[in-house]
């Protein structure tokens, strides 16, 4: 006789070998590497020009930091082998990267570079890196 949840079980166990081949594999980091360059390139833009569509992002401009910042650490781990490139090289280089925008916005017209918005891409950095901490646990748990 066939248990009423098996069928669940095994969806659950077909997520967790997707999830292995699309985020553990050695062959899925290149991926992660082009979504995280064509991340940084979209992000550039919107933090570097004069006046970005409204349409995009949240009202509340650090949200927009933290959900970019988010973004980029979730990928940026996924697309690095190394635990200290993962835990030391990419939060300090997205920080440095979210610094160096802060920068650059104090000399364009109708930007103002913040050390609030700095906090946003901290916080969204955690928070990208805790959904990856979050989602590689998930896949790894036994069934």
């Amino acid at each position: 006789m066939r248990r009423p949840y098996s069928l669940s079980i095994v969806y659950m166990r077909h997520l967790r070998l997707t999830l292995h081949s699309v985020l553990f594999s050695a062959s899925a980091r290149p991926l992660w590497r082009l979504v995280l360059l064509l991340l940084l390139v979209f992000i550039s833009y919107m933090a570097l020009s004069p006046a970005p569509p409204k349409s995009l992002g949240s009202s509340w401009d650090k949200l927009n930091h933290a959900m970019a910042f988010a973004s980029l650490a979730f990928c940026g781990h996924w697309s690095l082998s190394s635990g200290r490139a993962r835990w030391i090289a990419l939060p300090l280089a997205l920080l440095a990267y979210g610094g160096a925008i802060e920068l650059l916005q104090l000399n364009i017209p109708g930007r103002d570079g913040e050390w609030a918005d700095l906090l946003g891409d901290a916080v969204g950095i955690i928070i990208g890196l805790a959904a990856a901490v979050a989602l590689q646990r998930l896949a790894k748990r036994p069934s």
